[in-house]
């Protein structure tokens, strides 16, 4: 029996540090493989830090007594951690236990290679030579290839016919390139890796700690929109007589009705999930062409949202 406890001990010691290793991997991102780096040229460098500096620093991000211009960020990185985790986490920095892994490698060699300009996502999918070829309406004959969007043998299964694989490895956050809006005000999508960023809940969502307004502008990250700190959802009642009670008012004709956007105090809970609309771009050739052309009315539609002011648009 003392063999077998003996055991499982030791594999708890072997696999604990395999997980921390995985949340380690992570702060590369922003920290360096070495934790050489200044994050976001703004932070200490961990490197030089002591063990008991870095559990300080990490207790102090998640209760709110420590921090400067870091401080936004690393509440949310650190919010999950309990004591233990927190320890075994500084350990592993001090010890360099944390540079051996492919996923930092990953996040060295992308942010090495980072872009800055805005990637148009629907270029080659508007292309108008590809949209002329792919223009069944201008075709007097047309192959049974063209009539969907697998490309091989119809009528046999072979090796070349497979599903088409995305690749969404992305540069890490702080590095990114960012991807233009695919019409207005349309969710963009997620221009940088989302390693260890999800699952999002209540009480850990990374994604805040880089992108609130007040913190936004010191990481160059994109700021959370207005519409996002606003209710949309009306007060809304039906009477005994049937009739609807909108905002205390009797509404006869629902289709006529504006929005009411009441302004929230934080972060509206109905977009507190990010990714409900928000997605990783993955590196993938579109399989149709888009003849779609989305009219932005001006050069900040590309990269910045303006619901707030348009919601009633098509009612007043």
């Amino acid at each position: 029996m003392s063999k077998v406890i003996k055991l499982a001990a030791l594999s708890a010691l072997v696999v604990a540090p395999a997980l921390y290793a995985a949340s380690v991997a992570a702060c590369t991102a922003c920290h360096g493989q070495q934790f050489e780096t200044a994050a976001m040229g703004k932070s200490k460098i961990v490197k030089n830090m002591s063990k008991e500096e870095i559990v300080a620093a990490m207790k102090g991000y998640k209760d709110g007594s420590y921090g400067g211009a870091m401080k936004g960020i690393m509440k949310g990185q650190v919010a999950s951690l309990d004591d233990a985790a927190i320890e075994g986490i500084a350990a592993i920095i001090v010890g360099g236990g944390s540079v051996a892994t492919e996923k930092a490698t990953e996040h060295a060699a992308a942010a090495a290679v980072a872009e800055t300009k805005i990637i148009d996502i629907n270029k080659k999918a508007c292309d108008p030579d590809r949209i002329k070829k792919e223009d069944l309406g201008s075709k007097k004959k047309m192959t049974e290839e063209s009539l969907g969007l697998r490309k091989t043998n119809l009528y046999a299964e072979e090796v070349s016919t497979v599903g088409s694989k995305g690749d969404f490895a992305r540069p890490a956050a702080g590095t990114s390139t960012r991807f233009e809006r695919a019409f207005v005000n349309a969710p963009p999508m997620i221009p940088h890796d989302v390693e260890g960023m999800t699952e999002i809940t209540k009480e850990n969502n990374q994604c805040i700690g880089c992108h609130m307004p007040d913190v936004a502008p010191s990481v160059k990250a994109t700021p959370i929109p207005k519409s996002h700190f606003t209710n949309f959802r009306p007060d809304l009642a039906i009477a005994k007589d049937g009739k609807v009670i909108m905002e205390g008012k009797q509404i006869d004709n629902t289709s006529d009705v504006k929005t009411v956007a009441h302004t929230t105090d934080g972060l509206y809970q109905g977009r507190f999930n990010c990714t409900a609309c928000h997605a990783p771009q993955a590196k993938i050739d579109t399989v149709v062409a888009n003849t779609f052309t989305p009219d932005f009315k001006g050069d900040s539609g590309k990269t910045s949202s303006s619901l707030v002011d348009v919601i009633n648009e098509g009612v007043e």
